[in-house]
């Protein structure tokens, strides 16, 4: 289990696939762990990519400072795995508060990548997603590490993939309260809320950006991914049919034979972002299609009822 060093503390990372592929970096959101990507490693590696995967400080088997570490950090963390990736080209991706990293990666040092995916993602703390923010740093606080997944499991997934776990949530859990101290948890939710817009600078992204977005997601809604779609230039929004904040989780299948056809498509000059809508397929290797014209975009995806 190799580790990269910031400081006095140590962060755990994977690298897997053909040493000189194009590479995929996979960035966790809150509460997660690098064996969650265990799918997306799998699908992309067979599809000749490299992959890298950690734990962001805070998180899973890296260092969990409970006092000062800041989205700095994180970023400076991501610069070093990125440079361990040699001169090929990168494709960042992250999910929730790791897309916000990626965000920030990609205005930083964007000129490292060859493409970008943020997912359930923002460049602005709404009012409501501030004011969730503190719910559940207060949550955490109170009830703990436990009492955190309570709140963020319905938020975050559909009532599909949480009913046939309802009757064993402690296992479904378990792994969360193990790689999880609570003082590194608060400290990771405290950078968080001390976010500070990014949207002056999301023009700054030059690279082909690929904006994913669940059509139910409650926690980032539309409007927070339709900052991102008007302000980056080669970007793309696809919204994702049926799905929640967590879809990485959900659809994973789906989700990594989209960042798959996203790196292929930029590698062989095929990717046209021109801010345009999609809908992605239901299920891996289908067809995208337009939102559909004459449609508000940041209201649900129209779909006709079946003939009877």
């Amino acid at each position: 289990m190799p580790f990269l060093s910031h400081g006095s503390y140590r962060v755990r990372y994977e690298l897997d696939g053909p040493a000189n592929a194009p590479a995929y970096v996979l960035v966790n959101g809150l509460t997660q762990y690098s064996e969650l990507w265990g799918a997306y490693r799998d699908t992309l590696i067979a599809r000749r990519f490299r992959v890298a995967t950690f734990d962001l400080l805070g998180q899973g088997v890296s260092d969990k400072p409970a006092l000062f570490i800041d989205q700095d950090d994180q970023i400076a963390v991501l610069r070093r795995l990125i440079d361990e990736l040699g001169d090929g080209p990168v494709f960042l991706s992250g999910i929730s508060f790791g897309g916000l990293i990626a965000l920030r990666y990609a205005i930083e040092h964007g000129a490292r990548l060859s493409g970008l995916v943020p997912m359930s993602c923002f460049a602005e703390l709404s009012p409501q997603l501030l004011l969730i923010g503190n719910a559940l740093r207060t949550g955490l606080i109170l009830g703990g590490t436990g009492y955190l997944q309570d709140l963020l499991l319905p938020m975050n997934l559909s009532d599909q993939w949480l009913k046939p776990l309802l009757d064993k949530l402690d296992s479904v859990k378990r792994q969360g309260w193990l790689v999880n101290d609570v003082y590194a948890l608060q400290n990771l939710m405290e950078s968080f809320l001390d976010f500070k817009p990014l949207t002056p600078r999301l023009s700054s992204i030059s690279v082909p950006t690929m904006i994913l977005n669940g059509e139910f997601d409650f926690l980032t809604p539309r409007a927070l991914h339709e900052t991102l779609r008007v302000e980056i230039p080669d970007s793309a929004l696809v919204i994702i049919p049926r799905a929640y904040h967590a879809f990485t989780l959900e659809k994973s299948a789906l989700t990594a034979d989209l960042l798959a056809r996203f790196a292929e498509d930029v590698l062989a000059g095929r990717w046209q972002g021109n801010k345009q809508v999609l809908i992605a397929p239901e299920d891996a290797g289908g067809d995208f299609s337009p939102f559909p014209a004459g449609y508000d975009h940041l209201r649900a995806i129209p779909v006709p009822r079946p003939a009877r």
